[in-house]
């Protein structure tokens, strides 16, 4: 409202504020303060679950049948990123990861170049590690270690030899290859060089892996699988229940 005042010729005119432009511009300002306070806790814990994922722990899923029976398709996990050492970031961008809710991709956050640096805990044969695919580093990977450095790996007739002495093999199954190749059932006296790991996928005969494109480099690997916290089977439907909380070995 306005209050007017008369001065000689001259008119002023002074605006005053009622109670209701009190309550208004209040209100306001609340608003700004909660949409400011809102966005500020978002971007924090943006930040707190990229850093998460980056050095702590991250979530998978399982998209490939490589390693049946230990982990099927349709498996969530969380692999733990301090297994072995830590995750040293490194100038550049790999790609771009999507996050999603409820199958659309809500925003898109860059895939931080880094490595891995062994500080404690001893890579061994039988751990289920997560792993950028040499051949694409923007793709991971999960495998079994199988060889670990200056060991030499050989594989007759689909039996395991490590440095001449067949292994027991309580996790490797045969499924069948679906294009009929048997090549990954032999394999030629191979030692793993320094720095390095020979993984296999569970599924022998339906896992591409260091048979076929050599060893992971250890600074790749991204940590080691732990527990299944989620599993869901897309072609019948519905939640296993009985696999939630398996812990991976």
């Amino acid at each position: 409202t306005y209050k007017f005042h008369l001065k000689g010729d001259f008119m002023t005119a002074e605006k005053t504020e009622t109670k209701e432009d009190v309550k208004k511009i209040k209100h306001g300002s609340k608003v700004k303060k909660a949409v400011k306070e809102t966005a500020e806790a978002i971007i924090i814990a943006l930040v707190l679950a990229i850093l998460i994922r980056m050095f702590i722990i991250q979530a998978f899923k399982i998209p490939s049948p490589s390693m049946e029976d230990t982990l099927l398709i349709g498996d969530h996990l969380f692999v733990s990123k301090l297994s072995y050492g830590v995750q040293v970031p490194k100038p550049g961008i790999i790609g771009w990861e999507s996050w999603t809710l409820f199958g659309h991709t809500v925003f898109l956050t860059p895939i931080i170049e880094s490595v891995m640096k062994p500080a404690w805990g001893e890579i061994k044969r039988g751990d289920v590690i997560v792993f950028r695919f040499p051949g694409d580093r923007t793709k991971d990977y999960i495998k079994r270690v199988m060889g670990v450095p200056g060991e030499t790996i050989e594989v007759k007739k689909r039996r395991i030899f490590i440095n001449g002495t067949a292994i027991e093999d309580p996790y490797g199954i045969f499924k069948g290859n679906v294009y009929g190749d048997s090549t990954g059932d032999n394999f030629a006296p191979y030692t793993v060089p320094e720095g390095y790991v020979f993984v296999m996928g569970d599924n022998r005969d339906r896992s591409f892996d260091s048979r076929f494109w050599g060893p992971v480099p250890v600074s790749e690997i991204k940590g080691r699988a732990l527990f299944i916290y989620f599993s869901i089977d897309a072609e019948r439907g519905g939640l296993r229940f009985g696999r939630i909380g398996n812990v991976i070995r």
